[in-house]
């Protein structure tokens, strides 16, 4: 079953963080087990508060991506440019569908 974490985070330093996921994209590109999509959402009553929708094949698969090293140095890298802590939500894929 595909699992989805949602990051909920405030930042004034979008553009920063942009580029640190940039960076690490190109690393997990040829690894497999990591994301395979990614959505960002901005928050239009709070222009500082954004939600990451970042998409695994498994549960299992996101929980090994955690734990990468990599991960945890990209992890600690977004923590520094976030306002307080960021918020996880771990959700199991039930439906997905185009609409129109």
């Amino acid at each position: 079953m595909k699992f989805v974490q949602i990051i909920d985070f405030e930042t004034e330093r979008l553009d920063e963080m942009e580029r640190v996921l940039e960076e690490a994209g190109r690393g997990f590109a040829d690894r497999p087990g990591g994301p395979r999509q990614r959505m960002l959402l901005k928050d239009r009553d709070n222009p500082r508060r954004y939600l990451a929708l970042i998409e695994f094949d498994s549960y299992e698969e996101a929980m090994r991506n955690s734990k990468d090293p990599e991960t945890s140095r990209m992890a600690q890298r977004l923590d520094e440019l976030c306002i307080g802590e960021r918020v996880f939500t771990n959700c199991d894929l039930v439906d997905q569908r185009e609409l129109a």
